[in-house]
């Protein structure tokens, strides 16, 4: 279930160039890309490979590292999860900037949404330092992405689920939890939130064969008559 070679619908076309040619290692068009970044985080949108060429010419270029930028790609890619956006932008870091405080931090969160520690996931983030909320600041509806996969998780896994634990899962709470369970054509009773049965919470039966030979078979039947 990969993505990442998607091309998003609203890529303008020097950014399409600049990742088709040459000149995404030109160190002059960096401020290309991050302007670009800077779209993404205001608009939802997410364009993993530009944000990717980002960290490439970063990684030939250190004099160029902005921290900053660098936090923003890593909390969009926080918003593609479980796509594996995240880990392939890690892979371009260097051994210095995965140790600093805030990369660790997000990749704390990226290993709870991971391990579907959904509750533990808002725990952390909504700790009392605020740490979390000012890394991911800059990126418009990131809480909301994050429940958005979260839905998609949960939709794929469950055809009920207990309200309460769903709402640990989400973050959301009496009147917010039961508009957001409608939005998503779910319904609501009796402490039970029913999903619509899909491709993929669908009850399958899975039929076992054998291959048994005909020299195996006679010494079963055999057996039986001894």
């Amino acid at each position: 279930m990969t993505r990442v070679a998607n091309t998003p619908s609203n890529r303008p076309e020097v950014i399409q160039s600049l990742i088709d040619g040459v000149d995404r290692y030109n160190p002059d068009n960096v401020s290309i890309l991050e302007e670009y970044l800077a779209t993404q985080c205001s608009n939802r949108e997410v364009d993993v490979m530009a944000n990717l060429a980002i960290l490439k010419l970063y990684q030939f270029n250190p004099h160029l590292i902005n921290d900053q930028v660098v936090n923003n790609i890593l909390v969009k890619a926080l918003t593609t999860l479980p796509e594996p956006d995240f880990n392939l932008c890690l892979y371009l870091l260097n051994e210095q900037m995965v140790t600093e405080e805030p990369v660790v931090r997000l990749i704390t969160l990226r290993d709870l949404i991971e391990q579907t520690r959904f509750k533990d996931f808002w725990n952390v983030y909504e700790g009392g330092d605020e740490i979390y909320k000012e890394l991911t600041a800059e990126v418009l509806g990131f809480e909301d992405s994050i429940r958005k996969n979260i839905v998609n998780t949960v939709a794929m896994t469950f055809q009920s689920i207990e309200a309460p634990i769903l709402e640990g899962y989400l973050h959301l709470k009496d009147q917010a939890f039961s508009d957001f369970v409608k939005a998503q054509g779910w319904t609501e009773a009796n402490g039970v939130v029913s999903i619509p049965i899909n491709k993929d919470n669908e009850a399958k039966t899975t039929v076992l064969t054998e291959n048994i030979k005909f020299e195996q078979l006679t010494k079963i039947i055999g057996h039986s008559n001894d």
